[in-house]
């Protein structure tokens, strides 16, 4: 059987405008699965209907389109698809992989869950994976190396449905992934941690485990995660030549390699080509945030 195409995606959560952290995650998504010549999609994850702003999933699209990322099949939401996750959830209920948890966050000492606290009761429970003592998982990350996590210690049997109704980001992501047969997963490190619980559930449902690759984190002067800071302003798409060349340097490409290409489309095309992904590295540049800073404002 030859390999399946690559194939990237790009997924935000429809919370606000993307700021340049995001960008970074869907340009350096695009540059890998152009890189390959493989597709790139676009996952809206609307799973959360408190934190979502009204809107923000079709300007976040806009922006993508006016720098010239777009995706090459229909947007996925998910949001429109509550009976795929239904039928995994059901799948891992029936085997005995997932069970009913009524135990509360306060019952949880250390917020790891390893059996459930005898007598509660709750109205609406979670459901949780089971996940045997001494689950130790590991993944070759494209960015960071080798990554082995011990889940049954660090993070204990974890939520696939949450008591107050909405899916879990685990099964939803997991799930949402196979459907769309991603090769590769290529996002920000601040994800990196949650991986390992992801390949687990994708073994215990059958599922392939795409490669990954987690991006530099981008903060701000102080330190901060660009979503928890002042730097997170929108970023504009008017002239958006300068803000892709930026998160082209956060991504660890040289400089001169940056294409002075006439058209945006020339302009991705040629980055593309000269794109290496053995340059990103796990930091972002020590400059960077001051340098983005200045970009935003300039563009704004």
């Amino acid at each position: 059987m030859p390999p399946p195409p690559c194939r990237g995606r790009f997924a935000p959560s429809p919370t606000g405008p993307l700021h340049f952290g995001s960008l970074l995650a869907a340009f350096g998504s695009w540059l890998m699965a152009r890189k390959a010549g493989g597709e790139w999609l676009v996952r809206i994850e609307d799973l959360d209907p408190p934190r979502e702003v009204a809107g923000a999933a079709d300007e976040q699209l806009r922006t993508l389109e006016r720098f010239g990322l777009v995706a090459d099949g229909q947007v996925l939401r998910q949001s429109e698809r509550d009976a795929h996750y239904r039928a995994a959830l059901e799948r891992l209920l029936a085997s005995g992989d997932a069970f009913e948890c009524h135990c509360s966050r306060s019952d949880l000492a250390g917020g790891v869950h390893r059996a459930c606290v005898p007598g509660t009761h709750r109205p609406d429970p979670a459901i949780r994976l089971r996940v045997p003592d001494g689950t130790v998982v590991g993944f070759e990350d494209r960015v960071h190396g080798a990554v082995v996590q011990d889940v049954s210690a660090e993070v204990g049997d974890f939520v696939l449905r949450r008591a107050d109704g909405p899916w879990a980001y685990q099964l939803a992501v997991v799930v949402d992934d196979a459907a769309q047969g991603i090769t590769e997963v290529v996002r920000g490190a601040d994800l990196l941690d949650s991986t390992a619980r992801q390949v687990f559930l994708q073994r215990r449902l059958g599922l392939p485990t795409p490669d990954y690759a987690h991006l530099p984190l981008v903060v701000d002067a102080d330190g901060r995660k660009l979503s928890k800071s002042l730097a997170a302003l929108p970023i504009d798409g008017a002239d958006p030549l300068p803000i892709l060349r930026a998160a082209w340097l956060a991504l660890g490409q040289a400089a001169d390699a940056w294409p002075a290409g006439a058209t945006l489309a020339a302009t991705l095309e040629a980055a593309a080509s000269a794109f290496e992904a053995k340059r990103i590295p796990r930091t972002p540049p020590a400059a960077l945030a001051a340098m983005h800073n200045a970009t935003v404002i300039d563009a704004a």
